[in-house]
């Protein structure tokens, strides 16, 4: 018989930024879920009550996204994102968790790791880039992916939708409607969050890891999966595994597979 999924439960947990909103499912060892730039935990709405089957499953806005409270654009950074994640964890009466980031939430969980390795039984970071001070120089000064002027006539909701479809399904409304919702939410943070990556020195962090990590590559991802086996070998131990059809959106596109893997991992470190 197949075990129900448990219902998911939203509340905001308070921090030193403000208010952080919350979506949990299930009961058991906490895992927490980090999205991208510019989703929200809607991100995992199809993941939460996967996991919530045998764990604990947390996923939470980042400050500035989604329901979560907002601060300047210049107080932003991935090590401010990470300490909040780690207030919501203490708020939560969490002392360990496994931690899985997606994009840019991949890059937060990282920065978890390795600078409270007390705090991670396990790492997930899927489609995880290797910023780098190669590719901060390439990037530099260059548009974001949703960086679109807002016009009147609403045409840069178009724009946004268009720069975006390359990297979604063929055909899938939902997904991109989805992605749409947040990105509007999230305003200028939704240009933002790809700077914040960006700026954030990875060579530097990535050796501290010690967590047992699992790297996990979208194979239709192609602003990521090129830096999959970087990644991996950059952090001793790892273990890599491949979605071959995951695109950009792999947690919501492929909820079942990216569950699996992850529970999977979850199994392995008992």
């Amino acid at each position: 018989m197949t075990t129900p999924h448990p219902a998911i439960r939203r509340s905001f947990v308070q921090t030193s930024a403000g208010a952080i909103h919350v979506a949990t499912a299930g009961e058991g060892r906490p895992v927490l879920l980090l999205h991208q730039t510019p989703r929200s935990w809607d991100e995992f709405r199809d993941v939460l009550p996967r996991l919530g089957q045998q764990h604990r499953a947390i996923a939470i806005d980042t400050v500035g996204f989604g329901d979560s409270c907002q601060l300047p654009l210049e107080e932003h950074s991935i090590e401010r994102w990470a300490g909040i994640a780690i207030e919501v964890l203490d708020r939560m009466e969490i002392a360990r968790a496994v931690i899985v980031g997606h994009h840019t939430g991949a890059v937060t969980a990282m920065e978890i790791a390795a600078s409270a390795p007390q705090r991670v039984t396990g790492l997930v970071l899927s489609s995880c880039p290797y910023n780098d001070e190669a590719r901060r120089i390439a990037h530099a000064g260059k548009r974001t992916i949703d960086d679109v002027e807002a016009r009147p006539d609403g045409s840069h909701l178009q724009e946004l939708w268009q720069r975006r479809q390359p990297y979604y399904p063929e055909g899938d409304i939902d997904l991109l409607s989805r992605f749409m919702v947040d990105a509007i939410k999230a305003g200028p943070m939704a240009s933002q969050g790809h700077v914040v990556v960006r700026n954030y020195r990875m060579e530097e962090r990535i050796g501290l890891v010690r967590a047992p990590t699992l790297v996990l590559q979208a194979g239709r991802d192609p602003h990521s999966a090129p830096y999959a086996q970087r990644v991996a070998d950059a952090i001793a131990g790892s273990r890599l595994v491949t979605l071959a059809e995951g695109m950009v959106p792999m947690p919501d596109q492929l909820p079942a597979p990216f569950s699996e893997a992850i529970s999977r991992f979850i199994d392995s470190l008992a």
